[in-house]
């Protein structure tokens, strides 16, 4: 079966770090570009960050930037977002999805995907 799969989600207080993973199931990442979104209750989702093909491009969501950094190691065929400095409203169910390249609309979580994850819990709480 071909998905992604998100891990690494959990309950974090503010000021912590949690590094998020996502790798493919039954195909290569290495030819995808891997966008990172993310939903909150009762809000739509939202982009994170994007990784082109290579790793050579990097996007974030404001929100994010200075905080998250995302990476790939292709040879692990995974993909990676360190979250650092989380705060509250970081708080949301996180999704990987790969695309063909990071499209200028990459933040866009309505765009067509080929792949989603089922997503990760992530919850910043004292």
């Amino acid at each position: 079966q071909l998905q992604l799969v998100e891990s690494g989600g959990g309950l974090v207080q503010p000021g912590g770090s949690l590094r998020l993973s996502c790798a493919a199931s039954g195909f290569s990442l290495n030819y995808y570009a891997i966008g990172w979104f993310r939903q909150a209750p009762g809000k739509e989702r939202e982009g994170v960050s994007c990784i082109s093909v290579t790793g050579t491009n990097t996007m974030y969501a404001d929100a994010v930037k200075g905080r998250f950094t995302v990476a790939r190691d292709n040879a692990k065929n995974t993909v990676y977002l360190q979250m650092n400095s989380l705060k509250p409203e970081d708080t949301a169910v996180y999704y990987c999805a790969a695309d063909r390249w990071c499209r200028s609309t990459w933040y866009d979580p309505a765009a067509q995907r080929d792949y989603w994850g089922q997503g990760t819990q992530v919850t910043v709480s004292s």
